[in-house]
């Protein structure tokens, strides 16, 4: 398993994570759903700080080398501030009422 992790700071962008949530919703959920080899991402904001992010679980280092990009690192208009790649030690899942991930978050309203 390989994990990445990427920051943007939209100060100079023009960009905000309300403006970026109908791109997120239209075109970067359903790209991503159909990516080999990703298991899950989860996009993340600060909107106070002005920061912007996804963090994703690939099966594997190549899997996340063959990704394409969204559009939405465009909209920003320059790559992350922060991105680095790990290994994954390990992985687990803890005790949940809701077995479905997508569909939820900010993006769609809470």
């Amino acid at each position: 398993m390989h994990a990445v992790i990427a920051w943007w700071d939209l100060t100079e962008s023009g960009q905000s994570a309300e403006s970026l949530r109908q791109v997120l919703r239209d075109e970067a959920l359903p790209h991503f759903a159909q990516m080999p080899g990703l298991r899950v991402k989860f996009w993340i904001s600060d909107p106070q700080t002005q920061r912007w992010g996804a963090v994703f679980l690939w099966e594997s280092a190549e899997a996340a080398a063959a990704a394409t990009p969204s559009r939405i690192g465009a909209l920003i208009g320059y790559p992350p501030v922060f991105s680095s790649a790990f290994e994954v030690e390990a992985v687990t899942e803890g005790l949940f009422g809701d077995p479905a991930l997508a569909g939820r978050g900010l993006a769609f309203g809470g």
